[in-house]
């Protein structure tokens, strides 16, 4: 096992690993590799925290890292970083190459100086790699009421003392929500791609109409595409 930067060659074979590890896992289909795509050229990616996973010479995992803020309480706005996506190919996943891939990475943020990082994510994973949840340092999730023990908010100070006995709120960056302010954009690049069949999947999270806010929990909920496919964001009514 070798974990080593992403270098330019590499780009599209793991954004074909993104897409595979993130299809139809927290929604039909799926948006990360998109994301990634765009990431590499936004000011808050971190190149120097952006690892590829090699098992006998093929690509297997992969993390990127990205600056982030959060705003504190008295309005002043407090430097911090978060990553993802993190990929592992559907064939090496529960074999403890993630853990291993994200604690790698972790160490090398470290390094380089980074105090604080908060994600989404399941707690039940990401508690061995040092995370816990965020509400217990006063960091709030911005989706979410401010009293709310957000479950899947996780964050971990990787120097004492960085966060201190601040208390503030945390929006993901804006580079994350790429697919959904170009949804033509992403659909043309998603169709470069093999063609996968996009279905509702139990643990997804929830999903609801654009135009309406319909629940979307089956494909008979779903609208109808002009080429007779089903179109996850809207719903059979709009």
């Amino acid at each position: 096992m070798n974990i080593r930067l992403e270098q330019t060659k590499d780009f599209r074979e793991v954004e074909n690993l993104t897409r595979e590890a993130f299809w139809n896992v927290y929604r039909p289909g799926c948006t990360e590799h998109y994301v990634l795509n765009q990431y590499r050229t936004n000011p808050d990616f971190i190149p120097e925290l952006d690892f590829v996973m090699e098992e006998d010479g093929k690509i297997i995992g992969h993390v990127m890292f990205s600056k982030a803020e959060i705003m504190l309480d008295d309005g002043t706005v407090f430097p911090s970083w978060t990553f993802g996506p993190i990929s592992i190919h559907p064939d090496y996943k529960r074999k403890g190459y993630g853990l291993q891939l994200l604690k790698y990475a972790i160490e090398k943020a470290k390094e380089m100086g980074i105090g604080l990082l908060q994600m989404e994510g399941n707690y039940e994973f990401y508690k061995h790699a040092g995370f816990d949840l965020a509400c217990k340092m006063k960091i709030h999730y911005h989706a979410e009421p401010r009293e709310a023990e957000v479950p899947y908010f996780l964050a971990q100070e990787l120097i004492p003392g960085y966060w201190g006995n601040r208390e503030g709120t945390y929006c993901p960056p804006k580079g994350y929500f790429v697919a959904d302010e170009n949804p033509e954009a992403f659909e043309a690049y998603d169709a470069t791609f093999p063609q996968k069949e996009k279905a509702f999947q139990e643990g997804q999270l929830p999903q609801f109409c654009q135009s309406c806010g319909m629940p979307l929990t089956r494909i008979e909920d779903c609208g109808t595409n002009a080429d007779g496919s089903t179109n996850f964001d809207y719903c059979q009514y709009c």
